[in-house]
Order: C-alpha cells, then sequence, then structure tokens
C-alpha cells in the first residue's frame, strides 16, 4: 500500500472515530491543543499527523496508536468507556452503575 494511501486511511479512520463518538471538531482540536482550522487540515489530509497528536487521538477515542495507523482493528468502545470510567471518582463510578442498572431495567420491562 502505498505512504498516501496509507494516510488517506487514517484520516478516515480519525473522522470515522470522531464522528461514531460525535465529537465535534472543535473539541478533538481543543483536546489535541491545536486550533479547529488546523484540525480540520489533519482530518482532510492537508497537514500530516504528528506521533504526539497520535498518542493523543488514539486515548480520546479509546483505540491503539496501531489502529489509527491502520495496522490492527479499530478498539471497541467499551475500551474508551472503561478507560473514561477508571478516571472518575468513587461517587461518580457509583452514579454510572446505577444509571446502567437503571437502563437495564427499562429495557427488561419493555421485553
Amino acid at each position: 500500500m502505498e505512504t498516501g494511501e496509507n494516510m488517506r486511511n487514517m484520516q478516515d479512520r480519525i473522522k470515522e472515530l470522531r464522528l461514531s463518538l460525535n465529537l465535534s471538531q472543535d473539541y478533538v482540536a481543543k483536546y489535541l491543543g491545536t486550533s479547529r482550522s488546523t484540525y480540520t487540515q489533519i482530518e482532510n489530509g492537508k497537514r500530516k499527523i504528528l506521533a504526539d497528536d497520535i498518542a493523543k487521538l488514539s486515548e480520546l477515542f479509546g483505540v491503539s496508536a496501531d489502529s489509527l495507523l491502520g495496522n490492527s482493528e479499530v478498539g471497541q468502545p467499551v475500551m474508551m468507556f472503561a478507560r473514561s470510567f477508571e478516571k472518575l471518582d468513587e461517587r461518580d463510578q457509583a452514579e454510572i452503575l446505577n444509571l446502567i442498572r437503571f437502563k437495564e431495567r427499562i429495557k427488561e420491562q419493555r421485553g
């Protein structure tokens, strides 16, 4: 595979992950510590992606850097949830677990 094609696929994966997580370009740009226009250039293939950006994006999206580079399967949203969950304090974790139990009960009632 050509390097240009690899870059295009990586940009497509980044955009797809961002959209699947309902994140705005502005949010991702702020997370990377850059402007929205710079991030848009990255997503559109008009700017190279730095190694630091790949590391930050993999953390934000909950996937490995390898998956962003196209070397393995894209990680599951569960991984992202688990990473985010463990960063929360005990009270917030309990609140989320209660919400999950509530949603499970609603689903069971619907049948």
